[in-house]
């Protein structure tokens, strides 16, 4: 059964989970995995949620031997498919749903009495990358509502010579764990501060809170991790100024010129500045008006969007401070861990049953993503394993 888990967690299907098992002697229908891979995420589940409650009561101990000096949370959403359920074969009212996905990761990283890097990195300050990057990030909404989408060399200036070529002492990833659910904020939180508690994050000299703009992410900080650094992903930023610059400048030019001058003011903690001169901007090309109908790529809607941003996260973007204590400034830890959860329960063809379809394989491939040896943990301690031993031994 262990095996028939692992495979329904690491796999793209039941269909390629049964194939797979077949090369490897082991004849299993599709349907059959799927029933195993409901009772085991679902036994997950339940591990989890107790663990929760018990986190709740305040009754839930630490399971690490040594507390972690550097410790990061990063919280933030997948996307799957789902469909009604009692409505027959095929696929009825179907809807776009979110997964909730934290990632928790203790880190390597030394401290500096001053910023270790003061300008950004030259993939920042590179046209092309830069593009292309927020395009990964946006989807189609990345793309520029412009035919010269991207600035060429030969218009633009390139990066300033002080341009950082790589990262100076960037945190490096020690152990991952994760949590994902289906589930509300409300009841998330206290998913991933179970998690937290168990391995001993609470205690650790440095600790960071890392999210995106989404306001369910500060409301889990502020109720289960209030003395985590909090801390607003630097690519979204990014993502934003990246497009108000479009949005004010008429030529390639001068829109890669003010985006350069507002990323190297974000990232040396001159928010405020940017901030200032975004709103001289919004005085001078105007606001969209109140019941006003316009197109997503209107540049009065994409910088209104890009100011809200950046005016609810100042307080989250002291970012050479950040360097200064090691912590991370991006939530690239946990953007790739979302990837990961996609693989398996994101394509065209996958519709997972609402309301709880997707909950058992969510737990699967925690497990299986976690450094931990979760699911082989969890199969040594189940009811029913004949290596198992008892209380009464």
């Amino acid at each position: 059964m262990h095996h028939i888990a692992e495979a329904a967690a690491r796999l793209h299907s039941a269909q390629d989970d049964s194939f797979a098992l077949h090369l490897a002697g082991i004849d299993i229908s599709s349907r059959h995995i799927q029933r195993i891979a409901a009772e085991i995420g679902g036994e997950l589940a339940e591990q989890r949620d107790d663990k929760a409650d018990l986190y709740r009561r305040r009754e839930l101990p630490v399971r690490v031997a040594s507390v972690p000096e550097v410790v990061a949370v990063e919280v933030d959403g997948g996307h799957l498919r789902t469909r009604a359920t009692g409505c027959g074969p095929g696929v009825h009212e179907h809807k776009n749903n979110e997964s909730k996905v934290a990632c928790l990761v203790t880190l390597h990283s030394e401290t500096h009495e001053q910023d270790p890097q003061p300008q950004p990195p030259e993939s920042f300050v590179e046209p092309r990358r830069v593009q292309q990057l927020v395009q990964q990030m946006q989807g189609s909404a990345g793309e520029l509502p412009a035919e010269e989408a991207a600035p060429t060399d030969a218009a633009t200036p390139g990066p300033p010579d002080e341009a950082a070529k790589e990262p100076v002492d960037k945190p490096r990833r020690h152990v991952r764990t994760c949590v994902a659910s289906m589930a509300d904020s409300h009841s998330f939180g206290p998913m991933v501060a179970a998690e937290a508690q168990e391995r001993g994050f609470y205690s650790s000299q440095r600790s960071a809170f890392v999210g995106d703009g989404a306001a369910y992410n500060w409301w889990i900080h502020r109720a289960f991790f209030p003395h985590f650094i909090p801390i607003t992903d630097f690519l979204h930023v990014l993502c934003y100024i990246y497009l108000a610059a479009w949005a004010v400048a008429a030529n390639a030019e001068h829109r890669w010129r003010i985006y350069v001058d507002w990323l190297v003011a974000c990232w040396q903690g001159g928010v405020n500045k940017v901030i200032d001169e975004m709103r001289r901007w919004q005085e001078k090309i105007g606001v969209v008006a109140e019941g006003e109908e316009v197109d997503d790529k209107d540049p009065r809607k994409l910088l209104a969007e890009a100011l809200t941003f950046l005016e609810n996260n100042k307080e989250r973007m002291d970012y050479p401070l950040y360097r200064q204590l090691g912590l991370p400034i991006t939530s690239s830890l946990v953007e790739s861990l979302v990837g990961e959860f996609n693989a398996r329960l994101k394509s065209k063809q996958q519709y997972w049953n609402r309301p709880d379809g997707a909950e058992p394989i969510l737990q699967l491939r925690a497990a299986v993503l976690s450094d931990d040896d979760r699911l082989d943990r969890f199969f040594d301690q189940r009811p029913g394993n004949p290596f198992r031993r008892s209380k009464a031994a």
